[in-house]
């Protein structure tokens, strides 16, 4: 993903994610002059920062998402 297809799916402001991605607070990867980003990897630095009270929630997502892909 670009930082601008970032920015899009946080529902953030590309400069936030380009200030991010330069302090390495969200996983990123300078390729020339441009940040990229994997969604798959987004997204599970996104659930790394819910509060620790759906803990439970994210696990069963976590498992659900583990049976959909061997199934």
């Amino acid at each position: 993903m670009t930082l601008e297809e970032v920015a899009s799916y946080l529902k953030l402001k590309p400069q936030t994610i380009y200030t991010w991605a330069q302090e390495k607070k969200i996983p990123a990867a300078k390729i020339g002059k441009e940040w990229r980003f994997k969604k798959s990897i987004i997204d599970e630095w996104f659930l790394q920062h819910i509060d620790g009270k759906f803990d439970q929630v994210i696990e069963q997502w976590r498992e659900k998402q583990q049976f959909d892909i061997n199934n």
